[in-house]
Parts: C-alpha cells; structure tokens; sequence
C-alpha cells in the first residue's frame, strides 16, 4: 500500500503527538530535536518505536543513526512502503 507523503506527514503528527503527550505539536520536513524541547534521547526511542508500529516497519540502525530531521523519516518510511508493497 503506497502512502502520500502528506497521509504519513498526518500520521506522523499523530504519533508525535501521541508520544510528547502535547496535542499542539505540529512537524514538518525540517523539524528536528532541537526544535521540540520534549525530543530527548529518551521520548527519541519511544517515536521510533512508536513510528514503526504506526506504519508496520522496522528501521535498521543506519537507518535510525542517519535520521536527522522529520523529512528524512518521511522519506525512509516511503521507501519502506515502495520496497514492502
């Protein structure tokens, strides 16, 4: 199943969301850690785990280390998605 990147930038502000407990959070391509002061190495474990439920994948740990910014989860999630069908 493909998914638009607007659909999975929608579900990945549900689970920000969901994860930082803050209903006003709202992510974009360029957002990073630094930009959300709840976005610790602590709630950054939760995300991905929380990410790879949301979207039924499992990042690899480059994968995970070379994450830098919202938009390069979207683009590693569309990859995964075009890859697994």
């Amino acid at each position: 199943m493909s998914l638009s990147r607007e659909e999975i930038n929608t579900r990945l502000n549900e689970v920000f969301r969901d994860v930082f407990d803050n209903a006003n959070i709202s992510v974009s391509d360029s957002t990073t850690a630094a930009d959300l002061e709840e976005w610790d190495s602590f709630n950054h474990i939760a995300l991905i785990v929380a990410i790879e439920k949301e979207f039924g994948i499992k990042f690899s740990m480059v994968e995970v280390t070379n994450m830098h910014n919202v938009g390069e989860v979207v683009d590693i999630i569309e990859e995964s998605k075009h890859r697994n069908g």
